[in-house]
């Protein structure tokens, strides 16, 4: 169990940075021009993103909170099952950054009814994002790594929902 409290710590603790960061943004920006930190490349922006990713799914709250809800009771299945050892601490770390980022838009999404975003890459014309959004990405590429690089097939055997045979 000293491994899931320690999962649920850093989980609380990246929700209150995301939580924090969009604070700041509502209480300086909204309403606000953009501050400009890289000309013509990079500045924060006040958005209210009622969507997913690339503004798709617009104003279905009800999709991402019964998704989150199902990801949630996935990702704890996952850590109570997932090895409380050294050698599979990156996934828990990795789980617990994603579900952070999860937590993080999931509570603008009930608070608010939309998600704030303030991240803009305008050199590209990249979709602006939030810390949260980052904890999901960064979560992501960390899950690929691992599942190429750092752990065999045989490594994910716990997630098997096999029926131990009984002896008669």
């Amino acid at each position: 169990m000293q491994f899931i409290g320690l999962d649920c710590i850093l989980m609380i603790l990246l929700t209150m940075v995301d939580q924090w960061t969009k604070s700041l943004v509502v209480h300086h920006l909204k309403g606000q021009s953009d501050v400009i930190l890289i000309p013509g490349v990079f500045q924060l922006h006040y958005l209210e993103n009622r969507g997913a990713a690339f503004g798709i799914l617009q104003n279905q709250r009800a999709v991402f909170v019964v998704l989150t809800v199902i990801y949630l009771a996935a990702v704890f299945w996952f850590l109570r099952r997932c090895p409380k050892t050294g050698r599979y601490t990156l996934l828990h770390i990795i789980a617990s950054v994603l579900t952070a980022g999860a937590l993080g838009n999931f509570i603008d999404r009930l608070r608010l009814g939309y998600v704030v975003d303030f991240f803009y890459f305008s050199l590209i014309n990249f979709p602006i994002f939030n810390v949260a959004d980052i904890f999901v990405v960064v979560s992501f590429i960390g899950i690929a790594i691992s599942v190429l690089f750092v752990y065999k097939d045989e490594e994910f055997d716990f997630l098997s929902i096999k029926k131990k045979e009984h002896k008669a």
